[in-house]
């Protein structure tokens, strides 16, 4: 690729820079980020080697490439700043929670975009995207955003935009009913009788090796859950407790009202 600017130099946009780096997707020359904070900037252009400007327009150079890692409440002033730059053969590809393809095209006044969406684990090159293209995305832009997505973790196309609102409320959203599963363990475990440094050692350790366990076995999760209970046992006991508690359910429903919230973010707010 000629070269990629990335607009918004903060956590998601600095995860992406190091992570295209480290792979040797991109080296420092081909990047060019473009962030308003001046000590963000000293320190981006100082770790990562990279060019940096303040205003997007000025970052877009000979780039082929263009990635959005700006906050929501930002996209408007940055379509504005960035349309009147933006040269056709430019791919957008936009990791901004919320902006539909329609509001990114409109807003650019340009029609090859592409919209993703990302997990927080993407900042340790461990996440998953789910991402989308318009029409006019040619199929060697297509190979351009995979391969920057890749350097994120795993990616999934999808050919309808509707799933990324599905996306956002399960791998979106996914990692905070993660922790707070994952803290939720670390109490009990305090509350037992361990020392919180034990319990959260056993707990990240055991939710991090299931999860590997599980993508290299290739089996089902229940026949997983099967094999560690055994009959009368005590993960027999304590899984009988979670079940009562309707923990199954509820997670449904906390995924429904997540997968509602998504759609009513996208939908274009009404001025009448």
């Amino acid at each position: 690729m000629e070269g990629i600017s990335i607009i918004g130099g903060g956590v998601m946009g600095e995860a992406i820079l190091k992570s295209l780096l480290a792979r040797g997707l991109a080296s420092p020359g081909q990047v060019m980020v473009a962030e308003v904070s001046p000590p963000r900037r000293d320190y981006l252009a100082r770790s990562y080697g990279v060019a940096c400007a303040e205003q997007g327009h000025d970052a877009l150079g000979a780039a082929d490439t263009v990635l959005l890692a700006i906050k929501p409440q930002n996209l408007p002033e940055v379509l504005a700043d960035l349309r009147p730059a933006l040269r056709p053969g430019q791919l957008v590809l936009s990791i901004v929670a919320g902006a539909s393809l329609a509001t990114l095209v409109q807003g650019l006044k340009h029609s090859s975009v592409v919209r993703v969406m990302p997990n927080t684990p993407a900042q340790i090159g461990e996440g998953i995207s789910v991402w989308t293209a318009t029409p006019e995305v040619t199929e060697e832009q297509k190979t351009a955003a995979r391969t920057i997505l890749s350097a994120m973790g795993a990616e999934i196309y999808v050919t309808e935009e509707k799933y990324l609102d599905m996306a956002t409320a399960l791998s979106g959203s996914g990692p905070g009913y993660v922790f707070l599963f994952v803290e939720a363990l670390i109490d009990a475990g305090v509350h037992i009788g361990l020392s919180r440094e034990m319990a959260e050692l056993l707990v990240l350790q055991t939710v991090a090796g299931s999860a590997q366990y599980a993508i290299q076995s290739r089996r089902h999760p229940a026949e997983l859950r099967n094999m560690v209970t055994s009959p009368g046992g005590t993960t027999t006991e304590g899984l009988l407790l979670l079940e009562e508690g309707s923990l199954r359910a509820t997670v449904i429903r906390a995924v429904e009202a997540a997968h509602e919230k998504a759609k009513a973010l996208g939908r274009p707010v009404s001025h009448e």
